[in-house]
């Protein structure tokens, strides 16, 4: 059974930082692109940014470049989310998927889902 459990959301304040972190059993996770997507209330759910098997390829989506951070730990079977600088607009439920494709920007290619984790940024 497989498994995505995130953890570190919370509440900050604009300008502060978060740690996001998705533990991930029942799969083999260094064969696995994972992303990490988010959703906010009354919007469809969107990318934020996804990295490769080895780690050595990330990819974002714009309103986040330049201040979020995705890594991996394959050792751990965990990946991450730093997020600097938060503002507002990035108070969202942020959940981490896991997809055996190569890459992967839309929700639709991912396989499975973790419950996801609120990150609220007070202005």
């Amino acid at each position: 059974q497989v498994q995505l459990v995130e953890s570190g959301g919370g509440l900050v304040p604009a300008g502060g930082s978060l740690r996001l972190s998705c533990a991930a059993s029942g799969l083999t996770f260094s064969r696995y692109t994972m992303g990490w997507f988010r959703q906010a209330p009354g919007k469809e759910r969107e990318f934020v940014a996804g990295i490769n098997w080895t780690g050595g390829s990330t990819y974002y989506a714009d309103s986040v470049k330049g201040r979020f951070t995705i890594s991996r730990d394959n050792a751990k079977n965990t990946v991450y989310l730093q997020m600097n600088s938060l503002k507002s607009e990035d108070t969202a439920t942020y959940y981490c998927a896991a997809t055996s494709s190569w890459y992967g920007r839309n929700s639709r290619q991912y396989d499975y889902w973790g419950q996801g984790t609120q990150v609220t940024v007070s202005s």
